[in-house]
């Protein structure tokens, strides 16, 4: 991704719309806006270089750069060719409609000083609303690995199995491509043992083309318990795709930073990741993944401090 940037890092004005706020204005700060860009929702964003604050990312079959203009408003523009689809599909993707600040005040905030103290630190996360095919293929990748192995293993995969988007820019591959693509191939974009699990999922899907729409339309607890049959879908992964690519905000994701975070500040020692996911339901409610991004986002923060 790094090199497609260097290549498109000084595009000419007639390439790219002129930079504009969102339709519906989002207020976010720089670093809120890293942080939901950058921070373990999504994984094809990156800075560009030689430009202050400013991301290129990639999802479906759009790519757009956005900063935080003034005041403090969101800003995007797009590779000119592209404007018919990305015009409409920015603002479902930022969620614009959705008020993440007065949802965070519904939190439990006043009576959970861990939760308050993260919820200062962070005003303006936001939660993305990803396409869901693509949200279940990245966090199959996700397994045992770091933000910038998964974002390396997505550009492989899209560039070698997946559509040209713009220039050199390729969407990643959908999962009726994937069902094409042979397990070997898979294992050449650095998957591992990932690999079986994308490809046997591909194959299963194949055979279920409602599946978004099932996903999508029903609740949390039978969505769940659905993606979990998938191969190489436990919980946790089952949850990020329903959080961040259904907008499902009572998915609580527990992976190594929230057993953490659970255990140093709310003394659930010991408590396995199950349990930590049901006191994560029971304490947060229904808006425990958005509770989650803020105690996900204070953790990786607090253990980043020399």
């Amino acid at each position: 991704m790094n090199k497609l940037l260097a290549k498109t890092a000084q595009p000419s004005r007639s390439d790219w719309q002129p930079w504009q706020p969102t339709a519906t204005p989002l207020i976010i700060k720089p670093l809120a806006l890293a942080e939901t860009l950058r921070g373990g929702q999504a994984f094809r964003w990156q800075a560009v270089p030689n430009e202050e604050e400013t991301w290129q990312g990639v999802w479906g079959n759009c790519v757009a750069r956005v900063r935080v203009g003034k005041p403090e408003r969101l800003e995007w523009t797009c590779p000119a060719v592209l404007a018919r689809q990305v015009t409409p599909a920015v603002e479902d993707y930022f969620a614009t409609e959705v008020d993440f600040d007065q949802l965070a005040d519904e939190l439990p905030w006043r009576t959970d000083t861990v939760l308050e103290q993260r919820r200062r630190e962070w005003p303006g996360l936001r939660l993305l609303r990803q396409p869901l095919g693509e949200t279940l293929l990245a966090f199959l990748c996700s397994s045992a690995k770091q933000i910038p192995h998964i974002a390396q293993i997505c550009e492989k995969m899209a560039v070698r199995f997946g559509e040209p988007i713009w220039g050199e820019v390729h969407a990643l591959p959908t999962w009726p491509r994937l069902a094409e693509v042979s397990e070997a191939d898979l294992r050449g974009c650095g998957l591992g043992y990932r690999a079986r699990f994308i490809k046997e999922t591909a194959m299963q899907l194949r055979g279920e083309p409602e599946w978004e729409n099932f996903v999508l339309k029903n609740s949390y607890q039978k969505t769940q318990a659905w993606l979990t049959t998938l191969p190489g879908v436990g919980p946790k992964i089952a949850d990020c795709v329903l959080l961040f690519g259904a907008a499902n905000y009572e998915a609580f994701p527990v992976d190594t930073w929230i057993l953490q975070a659970m255990a140093e500040r709310y003394g659930l020692h010991g408590w396995t990741p199950a349990q930590v996911a049901q006191f994560g339901h029971a304490h947060f409610g229904r808006l425990a993944g958005l509770a989650q991004q803020f105690l996900f986002s204070g953790e990786r923060k607090e253990k980043a401090k020399p």
